[in-house]
């Protein structure tokens, strides 16, 4: 079973299947299921390894119509699967198995099973021509046990075409994750782009040089001023005016000691008077 399921994991990953699985059975694997007792969808669902979903064509419903004798039995439990139309119900005789199944799986014959069937036959000639359509799993009885075919050589092959392509692709498409995408160009179209770019730049310069450049004003220093020949005169402060004002250091502890100002005592007219006698007294010395 683990080589079922790696299998049909390559069918899933190479050509899109998936669940439910679309079962295409054919009148005879019907018959052998029943001949040998076989619960035919509960084996495929656990062959398969998921749920699956049994169609019948109306050309192989005909044929168990038309089986002799006849087993109604195998008539009802045909009737509860999926019926498959395949646009040959108003012929008057239904086609062989091979005729029908070949145009449900391969309506276009271009040698692809576009609608993902999975074909159920136990007729040898179904499944030879299956294995010329590329993409088809292929299951049969043998001695009441159901076993899937390996992969056919048509379907390896185009396996193999598409692993292939996607490998270049990813090739192509892979580059570092800062590095811009590259496109291939002739050498005349890089030659045009580069031109052209060339031409771009200068009419860009053209269109900014209006006037004279300057120089980028962050970019300069400030100069430094000379204090030699430019600094002025200092000027008189207040301060200076105070101190010259200011009474000596000598005065200035005369007046610290005392507490407070000396002040000139007013003049007496007695002391007026002696002064002036002395003065015209000729007899002072």
């Amino acid at each position: 079973m683990q080589a079922y399921k790696k299998l049909l994991h390559q069918y899933e990953l190479n050509f899109g299947f998936r669940e439910p699985y679309q079962v295409l059975l054919d009148s005879q694997i019907l018959e052998d299921a029943y001949k040998f007792k076989i619960d035919l969808v509960g084996r495929l669902q656990k062959l398969l390894g998921g749920q699956v979903k049994p169609m019948i064509t109306t050309c192989d419903m005909r044929h168990l119509y038309a089986a002799k004798p006849k087993n109604e039995t195998l008539i009802l439990q045909a009737k509860e699967y999926e019926r498959r139309r395949c646009n040959h119900q108003d012929l008057d005789e239904p086609l062989s198995t091979l005729e029908c199944l070949s145009e449900v799986v391969d309506p276009k014959s271009s040698g692809t099973n576009k609608n993902r069937y999975i074909v159920a036959s136990n007729d040898s000639r179904v499944r030879g021509h299956m294995r010329s359509i590329a993409g088809v799993p292929l299951i049969y009885i043998s001695k009441s046990v159901l076993l899937m075919e390996p992969m056919a050589n048509a379907t390896e092959e185009l396996r193999e075409r598409e692993e292939k392509s996607k490998f270049k692709m990813g090739l192509k498409g892979q580059r570092k994750p800062d590095q811009a995408p590259k496109r291939k160009r002739d050498d005349e179209e890089e030659g045009r782009d580069d031109q052209s770019i060339a031409d771009g730049a200068t009419s860009a310069k053209k269109k900014r040089q209006k006037g004279p450049k300057q120089p980028n004003p962050l970019s300069m220093k400030k100069a430094k001023k000379d204090n030699s020949t430019t600094q002025p005169a200092p000027k008189k402060t207040k301060t200076a005016d105070t101190d010259d004002a200011q009474p000596s250091t000598a005065e200035a502890g005369a007046g610290e000691s005392s507490g407070r100002k000396r002040k000139r005592k007013p003049k007496t007219k007695s002391d007026g008077d002696v002064a002036h006698a002395e003065a015209t007294d000729p007899t002072s010395p």
